[in-house]
């Protein structure tokens, strides 16, 4: 069996761009991934071009051997677009292995150590209380939730004082506990606004007596020592990585004690490939990894697999592929609704569990090419803020 072809598709999730990747071989196996594209993602069919030449013609079997390869032709690290190329090509690449193999991608990274996988449903925004509770009841109806993502801000946090925005958010945190049901998990994400770290455990502080299932990524990734000042006094569980790229950063995260629970993406890092390499890591430092899965359906089938074959995952972030689209911020339930077809047969929460599928090789979803065709490109681009003075605030 050898790689022969590549096929790049531009295509969407619900209102987000989506470049999905499959790599076919010479006795009819297709293989798909999905890349890291909250970014300049038309730039990646090109690079994803080059890459090919490594791993035509190869045995897709040799997973780690052209993992590595594709890795160490650069030269210097890989950065953001590269890794997230890589990381698709990756996903291709076990999906051929397992189909090869005619088993799930977990029977080869060890067998599953769990029998479903735990969900949390981001809903991004910081509604009103009564809101929220609406929101969280429905999708305990639909679907078994108990775990959701809200944002912390309730104000402006570049005009107002910085008290009274810590006040506003612990007084939310306050009025949410009072108000929805008491067996529900609620996380925050920060979403890396807070450039000082004694702000940022001011913040969690304040939401600390309420009990968030955890606190995510109120700083910027770059100072890692400084996450480790961040975590020493704070006194609820720090949550981060979804903006880190090697097991080398992860490593001197956890040696610093920068995180009580670490946030790798999987069509980020590398891929599962490196994703393992990171979670075991953290396994020896006593930390839980509840991956970043703010994609589509296809990286969550990815997610799945890893989550199924790792002994420290806690909890995978969900987004449902019809329903609301995905907007950070703000004080609103999302109304926009939307749906992501180029998965025919997604993995759906069921009392908020994803069910493993044993009867299923590969990543156990079946892949909709004319979907992804008829639906195309869309763009898409971070907002910006600015600061009342005019000046660029973190997005």
């Amino acid at each position: 069996m050898k790689i022969d072809r590549m096929r790049v598709f531009m295509t969407r999730d619900k209102d987000r761009p989506r470049v999905i990747v499959a790599l076919d071989t010479d006795d009819g196996l297709t293989g798909w991934g999905e890349c890291y594209n909250h970014g300049p993602d038309k730039a990646l069919p090109p690079l994803l071009d080059y890459l090919y030449a490594f791993v035509a013609g190869q045995d897709p079997t040799r997973v780690d051997y052209l993992v590595n390869l594709l890795i160490q032709q650069s030269r210097f690290p890989p950065g953001a677009l590269g890794l997230a190329a890589i990381s698709a090509l990756d996903h291709c690449l076990w999906d051929l292995a397992a189909k090869a193999a005619n088993v799930p991608v977990y029977k080869l990274l060890g067998g599953e150590v769990r029998d479903r996988i735990k969900v949390y449903a981001g809903v991004y925004t910081a509604p009103d209380a009564p809101a929220a509770r609406d929101e969280f009841d429905r999708l305990k109806e639909g679907w078994g939730f108990t775990a959701f993502k809200l944002s912390p801000w309730r104000i402006d946090m570049h005009a107002n004082r910085w008290g009274n925005v810590v006040k506003a958010s612990a007084d939310y945190f306050r009025s949410l506990r009072e108000t929805v049901n008491d067996e529900y998990e609620i996380a925050f994400d920060a979403h890396a606004k807070i450039f000082e770290p004694i702000a940022a455990r001011q913040l969690g502080n304040a939401l600390a007596p309420y009990d968030p299932l955890f606190f995510e990524e109120p700083l910027r990734p770059e100072n890692i020592e400084a996450w480790g000042d961040l975590k020493q006094g704070l006194n609820c569980v720090l949550a981060t990585g979804e903006s880190l790229y090697s097991r080398n950063e992860f490593l001197r995260l956890l040696q610093v004690k920068g995180a009580d629970l670490i946030q790798p993406d999987i069509c980020v890092v590398g891929g599962i490939s490196e994703m393992r390499r990171i979670a075991t890591l953290a396994e020896a430092f006593f930390v839980g990894v509840a991956p970043h899965n703010p994609m589509g359906p296809l990286a969550t089938a990815v997610n799945v697999h890893f989550s199924a074959a790792a002994q420290n995952f806690r909890i995978l972030e969900y987004r449902l592929p019809k329903g609301q689209a995905y907007v950070y911020g703000g004080n609103d339930i999302e109304k926009r609704e939307g749906e992501t077809r180029y998965v025919v047969d997604p993995y759906l929460p069921k009392d908020g569990y994803l069910e493993l599928r044993p009867d299923r090789p590969g990543w156990g979803v079946e892949m909709d090419e004319k979907a992804m065709e008829e639906e195309g490109y869309i763009h898409w681009q971070r907002r910006v803020p600015k600061r009342p003075d005019g000046s660029y605030a973190f997005a």
